[in-house]
C-alpha cells in the first residue's frame, strides 16, 4: 500500500511538471511598445530688422500721387516755359542757401553767374508769370502766385533728398556757364527736369518702403511686438 501511495505521487508530480514544461513552450507575451520620440525643439523665428524709410526720411511724410501716365504730380510739371526758367532759378536759389558741403562749393559762384549773364530773360520770365496768373486769378493774383512759389521752394528744400538735390544743381550749374542769353529758356526745359528726377527717385524709394513695411508688419508684426513686450518688463511704479 505504502508503495502504490509513494508510485501515485511520482507521476502526479511528473503530471505537474509536464504541464509546467508546456506551458513555457507557449507563445511569448509581445514586446512593449516604444516609447513616443520627445517633440522637436521649438524653431526660433528670426525677425529680420524693421524697414526704414529711405534718407533717414520721417515714417509719416505724405508722397504726392502718380498719375495713369505714371509720373507723379509736381510743382515742375505741365508748367509754362516762363515758369520753367522761374523754378530753375528757384532750384539755383535753394541750393545756393543749403548746399554748403566743399563739394558743393561752387554753386553760390556759378548762381551768381547766372543771374548775371540772365539778368533780362529772368526780368521777362517773371513779368510773363505776373501776366500768366493775372490772367487766370484777376487782380489778386499775387497770393497764389506767392503760395505756388512756396510750394516751390518746399519742394526743393525737402530735407531727405538734399544731398541729391545739391549734387543735381551742381551739375545743372556748370552746364549753365556755357549758355548764351537767347538759350535760357530751351536749357531750362531740358534743366529742370534733370533736378526733379532726383525727387521721382526718392518718391519711388519711399512707395517701396512702405510697401516692404506692410509685408514686414503682417508677417513679423505681432512676433515683434509680443518679443518687445516680454523684454520690456513690468511698468516701472
Amino acid at each position: 500500500m505504502i508503495h502504490e501511495r509513494t508510485r501515485g505521487r511520482g507521476l502526479a508530480a511528473a503530471t505537474l511538471v509536464g504541464l509546467l514544461l508546456l506551458a513555457g513552450c507557449g507563445p511569448e507575451a509581445p514586446p512593449p511598445a516604444p516609447l513616443p520620440p520627445p517633440p522637436p525643439p521649438p524653431v526660433a523665428v528670426v525677425i529680420p530688422p524693421r524697414p526704414t524709410p529711405p534718407n533717414g526720411a520721417s515714417p509719416n511724410l505724405v508722397v504726392p500721387p502718380v498719375d495713369a501716365a505714371g509720373l507723379r504730380y509736381s510743382v515742375n510739371r505741365n508748367i509754362t516755359p516762363a515758369q520753367t526758367v522761374w523754378n530753375l532759378r528757384s532750384a539755383y536759389n535753394v541750393a545756393a542757401l543749403n548746399c554748403r558741403a566743399a563739394d558743393h562749393a561752387e554753386i553760390v559762384p556759378n548762381y551768381r553767374a547766372f543771374l548775371k549773364a540772365h539778368d533780362k530773360g529772368l526780368a521777362k520770365a517773371n513779368k510773363t508769370i505776373d501776366a500768366e496768373f493775372k490772367g487766370k486769378y484777376g487782380s489778386g493774383f499775387v497770393v497764389p502766385r506767392e503760395r505756388y512759389m512756396t510750394e516751390v521752394y518746399n519742394h526743393f528744400a525737402l530735407p531727405p533728398t538734399m544731398a541729391d538735390f545739391c549734387t543735381a544743381v551742381l551739375a545743372v550749374s556748370r552746364d549753365a556757364l556755357l549758355i548764351k542769353p537767347a538759350e535760357l529758356e530751351g536749357f531750362a526745359q531740358r534743366s529742370l527736369p534733370a533736378i526733379e528726377v532726383v525727387f521721382d527717385d526718392f518718391f519711388r524709394r519711399y512707395d517701396a518702403y512702405r510697401t516692404e513695411l506692410a509685408g514686414w508688419t503682417t508677417k513679423y508684426g505681432a512676433t515683434a511686438s509680443a518679443a518687445a513686450a516680454s523684454t520690456s518688463g513690468p511698468a516701472a511704479q
